[in-house]
Order: structure tokens, then C-alpha cells, then sequence
């Protein structure tokens, strides 16, 4: 397991250390919100194109093997930046390491689903968002360090050797895990069972969580620096938020394990939790912008472990990597539509404006999830 938690932390660590620090290394991005919405979306549009290929080919092929490959894809996106040294290829690493995230992120996720039982997913999941979390709150920090020392360079440069020490981790301590014979599925089939509520359920709690964290690790920074915060404070608040939803996860997915958390509560307690951390965006100065970093990372932090399990539970095994990468598709879009949602409101009007636009679907999921259980 240990390599399929460094695998979560490599995306994490690269998606959130780059994200948080893009306006450093080009000062065309501090004047220009619209500009860092795209490019924090342009990573998550290359995984909503490609991550249920890369799950259905994982159950095809076993996920081990597209694990490994997707861990090598990212290593080489990352050197790409690292050889040309030119902000204008900024755009093309990114893409490069979203499309080869789109590989191990989904079959790592499966491998977590298949070397595990039930009884123990609720943990298992937990404890690898707990550690994709460390990477998100290790990105705004350590990634300023790198940046501040050798600029976007050194960061991809770093990134690089990750990827390719976990790449090599994985191919010596995962197991095969072989991929298991399957029923003729159809395109009505597969159509058929992602519009089953246990698939469409956890998915929408977790593109809603998401969107707020990748909202809050973009543009939480920017509701600071416009207070008159300083760098270092701005990019502790977002660390506090990936902390939180670090601490959070392996709690929830014990909970859920032995009984004490239901599913449906879980997700509805996690949305309404991340609704009120949206809000308080808006509000002013280092209070709003600390109850909004808690808030957003303690209702993520519910949402993620849950929702997967539920998929997991919910899923035959032999089609575990199809779901999981169709799961992911629905994240990425919410982590891709949820900065340019907020960016395109901000442009219009506000930033506050922009919390509120994305806090306003996220909390109307709920009376979705109470009419859903009143319905059964």
C-alpha cells in the first residue's frame, strides 16, 4: 500500500505545489484571474478527457501496469519544463502531467479497492486521502521554498526525480494484481449502471468537494493578498485547509468501517461543512480566510474517503478501475469547473461573488441526497 500512498501524494504534491505558485514564476498571472483559472483548469481538463480510458484499460490490462507507465508519463512531462527552461511551455507540462496523472490515479485508486476486503475499505481509502492530502498541504509551502529558491524550474525538476523514484518504489513492492474476467458490457450497460444513484450520488458530493478545493487552494491566496496578507500567511491558510482534510479522512473512513457513519449522513454532514466554508470566503481579512481553509478541508475530508468506498461497495470488482475512472471524471470536472466558475464571476463582478456562485450548487445538493433517502 505504502507505494500507492506516495503515488496520491506525487498528483497531489505537483497539482497544489504548481497551482498555488503559478503567479510566482510569471507575474502575468497575478494581473490576469481569468489567465490562472485556465491553467489551473488546463491540468484537470487533460484528466476529464482521459481518466475513465485509463480506469476501463486498468481493468483490461491490470492496474499495476498502468500505474507504473502513468508514474513514468509524469516524470517525463515534468522534464520537459525542466530542459526547455520557457514559461510558454508552461501549458504543455501541465497538460502532460494531467494526461499521465489520468493513468496511475485511477488504477492506484483500484489497486487500494482490489488489495483490500470490505470490511477494511472505509481505512484503506482514508488513509490514502490522508496522505494525498499531506501533498496538498506540503505543496503551497514547499513548493513556494523551490520557487523562491530556483523558480518553476527547480519545482518541476523535483516533481520529476518524485515520480520517478515512486515509479520505481511501485515496480519493485505492488503486486500483480491480474485483472479478472468479465461479463460482455454494452454501451447501454455502462450507461445504464453509472445512472444508478450509487454510482451518481458519491460522485456529485465528490465533484462538489473538488471544486472547493481546488477553488480554495487557487484562489483563497488571492482573497489574501488583496487584504494586504503576506505570502507566507496566505499560503499557511491553504495548507491549514489541506491539513484539515488530512486529519479528517482517516477518521471518516474508520467511521464508516465500524458503523458510527452512514454513507448518505456522511456526505450530506461533508456538503453542508464545505457549503459553509465557501461562504465564508467572503468573508474579509484572516478570520474569513481562516474559517474558510478549516471549513472547506474538514467537509472534503469527509466526502472523499465515503464517496469512494461507496463506489467501491457498490461495484463488481472486475469493472473496479472502469468506475474509478469514471468516478474521477466527474471529480475533475467539479476541480476543473470550479476555478473557472469562480474566475469567470470574479472577472464579472467580484472574487466574493465568485465563493458565493460555488457555494450556492454545492449546498443545493443536499435536499438531491434528502429526497433521494426519503424516496427509498
Amino acid at each position: 500500500m505504502w507505494p500507492l500512498y506516495a503515488a496520491g501524494f506525487t498528483t497531489a504534491f505537483g497539482a497544489h505545489g504548481i497551482a498555488a505558485n503559478l503567479g510566482a514564476g510569471d507575474a502575468d498571472l497575478v494581473r490576469s484571474v481569468l489567465y490562472l483559472g485556465v491553467l489551473l483548469a488546463l491540468y484537470d481538463g487533460a484528466e476529464v478527457v482521459l481518466k475513465p480510458v485509463f480506469g476501463t484499460v486498468a481493468d483490461r490490462v491490470g492496474a499495476r501496469p498502468v500505474l507504473l507507465a502513468g508514474l513514468v508519463a509524469f516524470a517525463a512531462s515534468s522534464a520537459v519544463f525542466v530542459a526547455v527552461r520557457d514559461p510558454g511551455w508552461l501549458w504543455a507540462a501541465r497538460l502532460g502531467q494531467g494526461a499521465a496523472a489520468s493513468a496511475f490515479s485511477p488504477a492506484a485508486s483500484a489497486l487500494v479497492a482490489r488489495l483490500n476486503p470490505q470490511a477494511r475499505r472505509g481505512r484503506a481509502f482514508g488513509s490514502y486521502g490522508f496522505y494525498k492530502s499531506i501533498g496538498y498541504t506540503a505543496g503551497p509551502l514547499l513548493g513556494g521554498v523551490l520557487v523562491w529558491a530556483g523558480g518553476l524550474t527547480l519545482l518541476f525538476a523535483v516533481l520529476m526525480a518524485l515520480a520517478a523514484a515512486v515509479a520505481l518504489w511501485a515496480a519493485l513492492a505492488v503486486p500483480a494484481v491480474p485483472p479478472l474476467p468479465k461479463t460482455r458490457q454494452t454501451l447501454a450497460d455502462l450507461v445504464r449502471r453509472l445512472a444508478e444513484g450509487t454510482f451518481v450520488r458519491p460522485v456529485a458530493a465528490l465533484a462538489a468537494a473538488t471544486a472547493a478545493l481546488s477553488v480554495g487552494v487557487g484562489f483563497l491566496p488571492l482573497s489574501g493578498r488583496a487584504d494586504g496578507l503576506p505570502p507566507v500567511a496566505t499560503g499557511a491558510a491553504v495548507s491549514a485547509l489541506a491539513a484539515c482534510a488530512a486529519l479528517v479522512q482517516p477518521w471518516a473512513g474508520r467511521a464508516l468501517d465500524e458503523g458510527r457513519l452512514s454513507t448518505r449522513t456522511g456526505l450530506s454532514a461533508g456538503l453542508a461543512v464545505t457549503a459553509c466554508g465557501l461562504a465564508a470566503a467572503v468573508l474579509p481579512g484572516v478570520a474569513g480566510l481562516l474559517l474558510a481553509a478549516v471549513l472547506i478541508g474538514a467537509g472534503t475530508g469527509v466526502i472523499t474517503p465515503l464517496g469512494f468506498a461507496a463506489l467501491a461497495a457498490a461495484t463488481p470488482e472486475e469493472r473496479i478501475g472502469q468506475t474509478m475512472g469514471a468516478a474521477e471524471l466527474g471529480r475533475e470536472l467539479g476541480d476543473a469547473g470550479g476555478p473557472l466558475l469562480v474566475a469567470s464571476v470574479a472577472t464579472a463582478v467580484t472574487l466574493g461573488w465568485g465563493y458565493a456562485a460555488l457555494a450556492l450548487p454545492t449546498a443545493l445538493l443536499l435536499p438531491v441526497l434528502a429526497a433521494r433517502r426519503a424516496s427509498r
